[in-house]
């Protein structure tokens, strides 16, 4: 399972990683990554996001909760090309970049993302930035069910809720750094995790930009957190990413839809 790698969430059309995307791809497939999910945020980024689709690249779109400028166009984008989207999101709440007063504006719109995942029959890609609680309460309360939260950075005691509820968490290669991510990674179970980027930020280096080859760096500190081998964190992530968005055996080339 060494080369099954699911980076489940990433930005491919940052104009950072965008201007040389061969090399970040090929870079990526050389250490292992057999899938990324690229995220657009808003409109416009979430065309450049449908333009990379292939069987490498999936896409997820949704809105920054912080500036849900244009977040209507992006609802009935996903509509349109509800074929090609695998995931709705990243969507959710932030009180680290948004407002108390905006707050109920971000619930507002979180709920209409909610309900348009359930439409579609979408998995949810969950940005809860300063926010982890409410966001998780809000999902629990409205049905939500594929969850993946993203870059969590919350209580790791309403993780475990979740998680048994069957919300699958990310982990970036920032958990190298952080010792909030290692908890995380500590208490819940490995049925729970996913693998991400979110290239180009959240490497394991602050100062480094981020790709989708540094992956490795997740599965080789959640092994070591949990005293397994980095092929039994591939294996139960890569899983862990087929079921929750739906896909087939990648490894197999008349399973990929």
């Amino acid at each position: 399972m060494q080369g099954m790698i699911v980076d489940v969430h990433a930005h491919l059309t940052d104009e950072r990683l965008h201007g040389r995307l061969g090399t970040v791809i090929a870079s990526a497939r050389a250490a292992g990554v057999v899938r990324v999910v690229t995220c657009g945020v808003g409109p416009e980024d979430s065309l450049r996001a449908l333009a990379l689709r292939d069987d490498f690249v999936r896409v997820s779109l949704g809105i920054a909760p912080y500036d849900l400028r244009g977040y209507e166009e992006v609802i009935e984008l996903i509509r349109r090309n509800r074929q090609l989207v695998d995931a709705v999101g990243e969507v959710g709440l932030d009180l680290y970049r948004g407002t108390r007063e905006g707050f109920e504006e971000q619930r507002r719109v979180f709920s209409e993302f909610i309900a348009l995942a359930k439409e579609l029959d979408k998995p949810l890609v969950i940005h809860s930035r300063n926010a982890g609680k409410p966001a998780i309460e809000q999902l629990l309360s409205e049905g939500a069910e594929r969850v993946v939260m993203h870059a969590y950075d919350g209580d790791v005691g309403a993780a475990k809720r979740a998680a048994e509820r069957g919300f699958r968490f990310s982990i970036p290669p920032r958990i190298a750094t952080s010792d909030q991510k290692k908890a995380l990674v500590r208490k819940l179970p490995l049925e729970a995790l996913l693998i991400e980027t979110d290239s180009p930020w959240l490497g394991p280096e602050r100062t480094v930009l981020n790709e989708p080859k540094n992956a490795w760096f997740s599965v080789e500190w959640i092994a070591r957190l949990k005293g397994i081998s980095t092929d039994r964190v591939v294996e139960a992530t890569y899983q862990n990413a087929l079921e929750v968005f739906g896909w087939s055996d990648l490894s197999c080339p008349e399973g990929v839809f």
